[in-house]
C-alpha cells in the first residue's frame, strides 16, 4: 500500500469490511431472487436481509480452522440468521459469490479513478487556457526543434487524458458482470433466470457464459486501463522533471513554505512529487502483466489467480488513485516562468526557424536539396561560431538571390508560426474560434 496514502473512500473498498459487505450483497439478492421464484421459503429470504450480518474477527477465527474464507464467511452470518441459514448459500458455489462481489467493487473503484480523471482533465484544461499562447521551445529528441507554446503542450495532455477516461469506461462495463452459473458454468443446480434476477438487483450484466469464475480477460482488460493511464501519467511528470532542470527552468512542481528538498543541500528544490508518479506507474505496469498471467487457468479454474487478485487488484486502484490526486495538484499549482521559456527560445539565435527558410527558398524556385544546404551550412555558422542565424541569412549571397531582407524577417516572425494554436485549441476542446491571423 501506499505511505501516508489519503484517497480513503478507494481504500474502503478494498477493505476486508467491504468486501464481506460485498458477499453478503450477492447472498441477499441471491436469497430474494430465490425466494421470488419458490425456491426457498420467503421466510427465509427476510431473515437473511434482516439478520444477516458478521464480524471481520469471527470470521478470521472461522477460517483459522476451515481454511477456507467463504465457508468462514457464511458460517459467521449463519449464526446471526438462526435456522432459516440453511437457506443461505444454496445452490451456489464460491466463486458464484466471489466473482461478482469483486465486480461491485470494481466497478465502485472505477467510478473513483473516472472521478480522479475528470478532475484531472479540469486541472489541465484550466491551464492550458492560462498558457494557450505562452511561447516556448518544442523539443525532439532533446534538442530544439520549432516554437510552441505551453498551452499546446498541455492540450495534447488534456486529450490523452480523455482516452484514458474512455478507456477506462469501457474496461468499467466490461467487469461489471455477475455469474451465478455454479461450480462448472452448467448452471446444475440454479436456473439461469435465477443469476439473471439477481445481476439485475445489482446493477450488473450476467456473464453470457462461465466457468466456475468469470473470465480474466476482463480483469486483464481493466488492468491494462488503469496501467495505461498510469504511463499517461509518468509521460506527464516526466515532461515536468525533465523541464525543471536547472539548464531548463521552464516549469516547476511545487514548493511548499516549509519543505525541504536535500539533507545535505539546503538550496534543493526537487520534482520529488513527479519522481513518485513515474515510480508508482511502474507498479501498474507490473500488475498488469500479472492479470494477462491470470487469464490462463486449468481447465474450468485453479486458484491460481486468486491470490495474486487479493494484491493487485486494490494496489493498483489505490497506487493509480494515489498519483491521481498527487499530479492533480502538481498542475494546479506548478510555477511557469514563462520569461525562462522566451529566454531558452532564443538561446539557439534564430536556427529554430530554418525550416520555414528552406520552405520559403522552395516556393520561390530553389531546389530543395540546394535550399537545404544554404540553410544548414548558416545554421552550422550559428552553432559554431556563437552568432544570429538571420544575419548569416541576409549575408548569404545564394540566399538573397532567391528571398529579400523583407521575406527573410517574417520567416522569423513567431505569430506567423503560432497562428493556428486557437484552433488547434478548438479542435481538442470543442471551442469555436476563427483563429489568430
Amino acid at each position: 500500500m501506499i505511505a501516508r496514502y489519503t484517497g480513503a473512500a478507494m481504500g474502503r473498498i478494498w477493505s476486508e469490511q467491504r468486501r464481506f459487505e460485498s458477499w453478503l450483497q450477492v447472498e441477499m439478492a441471491a436469497a430474494e431472487a430465490m425466494a421470488e421464484a419458490g425456491i426457498i421459503p420467503e421466510a427465509a429470504a427476510r431473515a437473511i436481509r434482516e439478520r444477516g450480518g458478521f464480524d471481520v474477527a469471527r470470521i478470521e477465527e472461522i477460517e483459522a480452522k476451515t481454511k477456507h474464507d467463504v465457508i468462514a464467511f457464511t458460517t459467521a452470518v449463519a449464526e446471526r440468521v438462526g435456522e432459516e441459514a440453511r437457506w443461505l448459500h444454496f445452490g451456489l458455489t464460491s466463486s458464484d459469490v466471489i466473482d461478482t462481489a469483486q465486480a461491485l467493487q470494481m466497478r465502485e473503484a472505477c467510478d473513483l479513478i473516472l472521478d480522479g480523471l475528470a478532475k484531472l482533465g479540469d486541472a489541465i484544461r484550466a491551464r492550458a487556457d492560462e498558457h494557450r499562447h505562452t511561447p516556448m521551445i518544442g523539443r525532439t529528441h532533446g534538442v530544439h526543434a520549432e516554437p510552441m507554446t505551453l498551452g499546446l503542450k498541455l492540450a495534447l495532455w488534456y486529450a490523452e487524458n480523455q482516452r484514458n477516461i474512455e478507456r477506462v469506461r469501457r474496461a468499467r462495463a466490461v467487469i461489471s458482470v455477475g455469474k451465478l452459473s455454479g461450480a462448472v458454468g452448467t448452471f446444475a443446480h440454479l436456473d439461469p433466470s435465477i443469476e439473471a434476477s439477481v445481476c439485475e438487483r445489482l446493477g450488473l450484466d450476467p456473464a453470457p457464459v462461465s466457468s466456475q469464475i468469470i473470465q480474466r480477460d476482463r480483469h486483464a482488460e481493466l488492468l491494462a486501463a488503469l496501467a495505461i493511464a498510469a504511463a499517461s501519467l509518468e509521460k506527464f511528470a516526466l515532461e515536468i522533471r525533465g523541464l525543471q532542470k536547472t539548464e531548463i527552468g521552464e516549469i516547476e512542481e511545487p514548493f511548499e513554505t516549509g519543505q525541504k528538498g536535500s539533507s545535505a543541500m539546503p538550496h534543493k528544490r526537487n520534482p520529488i512529487g513527479c519522481e513518485q508518479v513515474v515510480g508508482l506507474s511502474r507498479l501498474l505496469r507490473g500488475n498488469a502483466m500479472v492479470a494477462m498471467e491470470n487469464v490462463a487457468l486449468w481447465h474450468e479454474r485453479d486458484i491460481s489467480h486468486s491470490s495474486v487478485e487479493r494484491v493487485i487488484l486494490p494496489d493498483s486502484f489505490i497506487a493509480l488513485d494515489h498519483v491521481l490526486r498527487r499530479f492533480t495538484k502538481i498542475v494546479r499549482n506548478m510555477v511557469v516562468y514563462p520569461d525562462r521559456m522566451r529566454e531558452n527560445l532564443e538561446r539557439s539565435r534564430g536556427v529554430v526557424f530554418s525550416g520555414t527558410i528552406l520552405l520559403e527558398l522552395a516556393r520561390r524556385g530553389a531546389s530543395r536539396e540546394q535550399a537545404y544546404e544554404w540553410v544548414q551550412r548558416n545554421a552550422m555558422r550559428s552553432f559554431n561560431e556563437a552568432r544570429p542565424f538571420k544575419p548569416l541569412l541576409l549575408d548569404d549571397a545564394d540566399v538573397r538571390r532567391v528571398l529579400s531582407a523583407e521575406e527573410i524577417e517574417r520567416a522569423f516572425d513567431l505569430a506567423v508560426h503560432l497562428r493556428h494554436v486557437d484552433r488547434i485549441f478548438g479542435r481538442v476542446f470543442g471551442e469555436v474560434s476563427a483563429g489568430r491571423s
